[in-house]
């Protein structure tokens, strides 16, 4: 089992960074491993909703389809895939912190299988490092904007 979990404080409101974050449109312009995202199911986004991901880690493509099984729009949206060498879950959940700003936690869990399995126990701290990355990104973005 991998289970990354990662954090940062970004200096906008809550409904701000959840709006931008939470919207799979975005996720190419802040995680640097997703190349493209397509809507499988119509806009907007609801429990249920079907996005087809394409990303590259450590060196191959990804595609893989994530299934929105959780939202609760401002706070926390919840997506897993089941197919591909690495089932994951995905959580983003966005909490005020102080007046105008917001903790965004990140956070994937999976059971890795196959090669994906013997190559997880290095798998967690690659990952770890490629979502602070991630965060970091996003926190600049929307923090010049």
């Amino acid at each position: 089992m991998v289970d990354v979990h990662v954090e940062t404080v970004i200096n906008k409101p809550q409904d701000h960074v959840a709006a931008y974050a939470g919207n799979p449109d975005n996720a190419p312009q802040w995680y640097s491993n997703i190349k493209s995202v397509k809507w499988q199911t119509q806009p907007p986004m609801a429990v249920g909703s079907k996005l087809a991901f394409s990303a590259r880690f450590l060196g191959r493509t990804l595609d893989y389809v994530y299934e929105i099984i959780e939202l609760l729009p401002g706070q926390r949206l919840v997506m897993r895939t089941a197919q591909g060498p690495f089932p994951m879950e995905t959580t983003y959940a966005w909490t005020p912190e102080g007046s105008s700003s917001t903790r965004m936690v990140l956070r994937n869990t999976g059971s890795p299988s196959g090669f994906s399995k013997l190559a997880g126990a290095v798998m967690a701290p690659m990952m770890r490092r490629a979502m602070r990355k991630d965060l970091r990104k996003l926190k600049e973005l929307l923090e010049s904007s």
